[in-house]
């Protein structure tokens, strides 16, 4: 897998503190779906909720994934094993505990969901409204001058399906600087 050159070191400065609160709610604003990335291990099936998620190119068909520093899922990006996207359907929401936050020692969060399988063997939930399988390419967590509280995924999309008529879900936030 290929990492970005870094762009020239930018000169950018914190917004005024009066600015924080509009920031916060116009970031909040931003409509994005629920996703839960999913992958394969040795040890079994892996998963993790995910929120900010898009498309990222039509030839060859991207995406990108932003994803805090620690998750599991970086390993996987950085191994360049492929991965699922599954796009929640809008009646998938009891979905979000199960993969919130990582699973606790004994924990499995796939127990007594329907899933099938991708090529890549990682889970593709009944009933969700689409789900992507996808290949990493490269990632970045900005600049060597300054970091970002997320490392950003490209990923290549290999193989999907969503071709029945669910809603999926949305999620908008109040604050936009946080989860």
């Amino acid at each position: 897998m290929t990492h970005p050159q870094s762009p020239p070191e930018s000169h950018a400065t914190s917004p005024p503190a009066a600015q924080d609160a509009a920031i916060a709610q116009g970031l909040g604003r931003i409509p994005s779906g629920l996703f839960i990335v999913t992958w394969r291990e040795a040890e079994g099936d892996r998963g993790m909720l995910a929120s900010w998620v898009m498309q990222a190119g039509f030839a060859p068909p991207m995406i990108s994934i932003a994803v805090a520093p620690g998750r599991d899922l970086l390993a996987v990006v950085e191994s360049g094993m492929r991965f699922v996207v599954n796009v929640l359907a809008d009646t998938q929401r009891p979905l979000l505990a199960r993969f919130g936050k990582p699973a606790a020692a004994g924990d499995d969060p796939f127990s007594g969901l329907s899933v099938h399988r991708s090529e890549c063997g990682a889970a593709m939930f009944d009933g969700a409204a689409a789900w992507l399988e996808c290949a990493p390419v490269s990632q970045t967590s900005g600049t060597a001058g300054e970091r970002c509280d997320h490392v950003v995924v490209l990923a290549r999309v290999t193989a999907a399906s969503g071709g029945n008529d669910l809603a999926p879900l949305v999620h908008v936030r109040k604050n936009g600087l946080r989860y």
